[in-house]
């Protein structure tokens, strides 16, 4: 029972954590912004950054790869003092907080893409292959522009470098969940990419402006 408890206060404190919507917070506090209505609707970093500019969207990008370090890092050490399987606890904090960003409860259970939250996670968890992700999502971007492909090609790449840098077989099977949830999140960007009219990195904000999922 006692257990049962732990890994219940962890899950359920990751989700909380990762539900915070920074960007809809950023943008209304700060600017009066309601950032689900401009843009592409997305409250992740990129489209902050896009409508509301460069610093707000910065900030966004740091506050949601820290919730995804306070679950692992923090939340999970903390509620899995004593228990066996402390890395699966920390692996399924992460995921906790990464759907609370997706699907989060302050907002009817609609959020991010996860993308942010889920390089926090696996910073904390694989700083090494992360660090290979990061250098991977960068060329991919400066070869295309275009964030949405150099995130979802990451996210492909995410449970192939777990595997290679040896870590366990269940944050290698995490890391294909959390590959597929980013992709399927991204359906709106491949509907754009499919018609030719996914922003590349440089569009204007009233470029911008146009677009919705």
């Amino acid at each position: 029972m006692i257990d049962f408890l732990k890994w219940t206060g962890a899950l359920l404190t990751s989700y909380l954590v990762g539900s915070i919507p920074t960007g809809y917070l950023l943008g209304k506090i700060l600017k009066g912004v309601d950032i689900r209505q401009h843009g592409s609707g997305n409250m992740g970093a990129t489209n902050v950054m896009r409508v509301l500019g460069k610093k707000l969207g910065i900030l966004t990008l740091l506050i949601d790869i820290g919730k995804g370090l306070i679950s692992v890092l923090i939340i999970a050490p903390f509620w899995g003092s004593g228990l066996i399987h402390q890395s699966l606890l920390q692996l399924s904090s992460g995921i906790a907080s990464i759907f609370g960003h997706n699907w989060t409860c302050f907002l009817k259970f609609k959020g991010g893409k996860g993308v942010a939250t889920s390089l926090g996670v696996f910073l904390g968890l694989a700083p090494q292959a992360t660090l290979c992700l990061l250098v991977i999502w960068g060329v991919v971007l400066f070869l295309t522009r275009t964030v949405s492909i150099a995130s979802i090609i990451a996210s492909m790449a995410l449970p192939l470098l777990l595997f290679l840098f040896g870590k366990p077989i269940e944050w290698v099977i995490g890391g294909l969940f959390l590959s597929w949830i980013s992709i399927w999140k991204h359906q709106g960007n491949i509907r754009r990419l499919m018609a030719g009219t996914e922003p590349k990195i440089g569009k204007s904000r009233i470029e911008i402006s146009k677009i919705k999922n």
